[in-house]
Parts: C-alpha cells; structure tokens; sequence
C-alpha cells in the first residue's frame, strides 16, 4: 500500500523498447507509485510539482539528435528544472547524457562502444557517495552505448570502466547520472537485440547476442545493485521533499 509520505515516482522514456524494466520491479516491491510519460508518442512531460524523484531512461538517440526528436527540448527543460527544485534525479545511459548536457557538460562518441556485460569500477568518491556506497568498489553491469559525457561542474566522478572511463556522476545528494544499466531483465536485453542490433559492430567491448544471455545468474546479482542505489535515492529523494 503506498502511503501518503512515500516518494512519487515518474520515468521518461524515449522508445517503446526501452523502459523502466526492473526498476518498475522495485518500485512495486515497495509499494511505491511509479508513472510512465512515452515521449516517444507525444505524451507531454510532466511538472515538476507532480513528482518527488525522476528517472530518465535509455534510448538510441542522442542529445544532439533533438531536431529528429522535437520533444527532446521540453524534456530537457524538465530535467533541468527538477536538478534547480532539488528533486532526486537519476539518468540512465542516455539519461544521463541528457542529464550531464543540461547542466553544461559535453556528450560526445566514447572512444569504444560498450555493449554486453563488463565490471565498473568506483572512484574513492562513488565509495563515499551515499547514492553509491552500498555498492561494491567493483561489479558487474550491463551496457549498450556508443557515446559518453564529461564529468559536470560541481558534480563527483563516481566510476569508471576499462572501456569508458566516465561511468556516474553524482551532484549532490540526489542527483545520479549512470552510463551503464542496473535495471536491465533478460527481456530488455532481448528487445535491445531485436531493435539495436546494427550497433553489434564486433567491436573489442561488443558482446554477440549469445555471450549477453549465457548467464542468467547475471541478472539477480544486478538486481541487488539496482535495489541498493534506487533505496537510497528514493531516501534521498524523500528527505529532500
């Protein structure tokens, strides 16, 4: 039963594709009210005053792709007004690239395309974050992306990977941006074949299809991560309202 005190939850998502996936596993777990605006079919944003944490998914596209994708402007816009109403905010791959590109830091191609299952690494300050620090100093996450951002002004470098050295960002105590994914179930991972698979380019960091699903205990190990970084930020986030 969600109460009257628990954080409202609200998700941007870019592609039908591409959704909340096991973060909506999380939050009906807990009891808590998670809605859904799909950019991608015209659905307008919401205002800032009808949510206490916002989550900004993955996509194909990227920041610089805003005339192919007209509502990527007023999304933007959101984002950047949740960061200044002190709302907790976490992105996700292009996420937090648009994340990190609202608050003035650049987005450009990482110099390998990352997509399967790699470690990530912490930095002493992701150790220390308390948006991080339940997490293992180094685990395994899944990825699938081709650019990478800078580090914000103000913001802490929270992790890295052998492949892309910028992997999470934190400003503040409720602001996250993450490249890789923690919410990823076999069947985003199946959907993302299907629909991305001219990106499976064989690249030194690209995992075929078959080494992505070989190991299902892959999935339960980051739902445990994912558990522990959302319990914190919805604390965060309910602290901050």
């Amino acid at each position: 039963m969600t109460s009257a005190s628990a954080p409202r939850i609200h998700a941007l998502q870019h592609v039908p594709f591409e959704g909340p996936a096991a973060l909506a596993h999380w939050a009906r777990e807990r009891g808590l009210r998670l809605e859904v605006t799909r950019l991608f079919a015209g659905e307008p944003p919401p205002e800032t005053a009808a949510f206490d944490l916002l989550a900004v998914l993955g996509g194909p596209m990227g920041v610089g792709d805003a005339a192919d994708h007209p509502w990527m402007a007023g999304e933007m816009r959101l984002v950047e007004a949740a960061v200044r109403a002190g709302k907790g905010v976490l992105g996700v791959c292009l996420g937090a690239q648009i994340l990190a590109h609202v608050l003035g830091a650049a987005v450009r191609r990482n110099p390998h395309r990352e997509i399967g299952w790699f470690p990530v690494t912490l930095t002493p300050e992701g150790r220390r974050h308390p948006l991080t620090a339940g997490l293992p100093e180094t685990f395994e996450a899944f990825h699938w992306h081709g650019e990478t951002f800078d580090i914000p002004a103000g913001a802490e470098h929270l992790a890295s990977s052998e492949a892309c050295r910028h992997q999470a960002f934190a400003l503040g105590p409720r602001v996250i941006g993450l490249q890789f994914h923690l919410e990823t179930t076999p069947a985003a991972v199946e959907r993302l074949v299907t629909h991305c698979a001219d990106e499976l380019d064989g690249g030194p960091w690209v995992q075929a299809p078959h080494e992505m699903a070989a190991d299902p205990g892959r999935f339960s190990a980051l739902r445990g991560r994912l558990d522990a970084l959302l319990d914190a930020w919805a604390a965060a986030g309910a602290a901050g309202g």
